[in-house]
């Protein structure tokens, strides 16, 4: 008799549990089988595995030949590869060791694929959702700050701009200032100068009337002592009766004078 190890449908109408039995190989698939090896639940994730392994190891080492389905689900759990490292004669250890890093490649391969549920994918729509509205949140606030930081360069830059037109404008009124000062002082000199020549023109002209003023007076002085010797002659001519006649009479009046003094003399006795 040819025994084949696969699985048997059980459970109920949409929700199928398989069961691993070793059965005759012409027996159909839900019919009579010799033994129950494990149970198979498909829709559980990760897929509920329950296996009953020395007596699957018994059925190997007997002959018996898994279908397909069955030997993946054994491959997966280490079941084969324990049966062939056993054929090979290894210690215990040794197959311990190899089936449980098989088991666990296997495990974290099936972790990276597991199916996920409707209410698996739903969360995880979700969650990228919540994920896309924060990096959203995030890249608006990174854009409010490079604008905020963009506007405080611009405002410091105007006012950079600002303070510098205010000092060459007060550079240029300055510079401005200094040359209408300069021209200012070159007008004063100018007019200095001016007044200096009028001044000294003014003053030589003074001193020529004063020199002039003098010499005037120095000829006229001159002129009159050159005619004062004729008026002098003149003056004495003309003086000289009068004198004689004043000395004429001078004997007189004096005498006249004795007279009448001693005419008072008298009378007074």
């Amino acid at each position: 008799m040819a025994v084949k190890i696969r699985m048997r449908r059980m459970g109920r109408t949409k929700r199928p549990i398989y069961g691993l039995v070793a059965a005759d190989s012409r027996s159909p698939r839900d019919g009579r089988f010799i033994e129950d090896l494990g149970r198979y639940d498909a829709l559980t994730e990760p897929a509920t595995i329950e296996l009953k392994r020395d007596r699957i190891l018994y059925w190997l080492e007997q002959g018996a030949q898994p279908s397909d389905t069955v030997r993946s689900i054994l491959s997966k759990e280490g079941v084969m590869l324990q049966h062939f490292m056993v054929k090979r004669g290894l210690t215990d250890a040794q197959i311990e060791e190899a089936v449980a890093e098989h088991r666990q490649r296997h495990e974290e391969k099936a972790r990276s694929a597991t199916k996920t549920t409707a209410g698996d994918r739903r969360a995880a729509a979700l969650a990228a959702e919540a994920t896309l509205a924060v990096e959203k949140e995030a890249e608006m606030a990174k854009a409010r700050a490079e604008a905020e930081a963009k506007a405080k360069a611009d405002a410091e830059e105007a006012k950079r701009k600002a303070a510098e037109e205010v000092k060459e404008q007060r550079e240029a009124a300055a510079q401005t200032a200094k040359v209408e000062q300069a021209e200012k002082n070159i007008e004063q000199a100018e007019a200095d100068a001016e007044l200096a020549v009028s001044g000294k023109a003014k003053s030589d002209a003074v001193a020529d009337e004063a020199v002039a003023e003098p010499a005037a007076e120095a000829a006229k002085e001159a002129k009159a002592v050159v005619e004062k010797p004729t008026e002098v002659k003149a003056e004495a001519a003309a003086d000289a009766p009068a004198e004689k006649s004043a000395a004429e009479a001078a004997p007189k009046a004096e005498k006249a004078a004795d007279s009448t003094q001693a005419s008072e003399e008298a009378a007074k006795k």
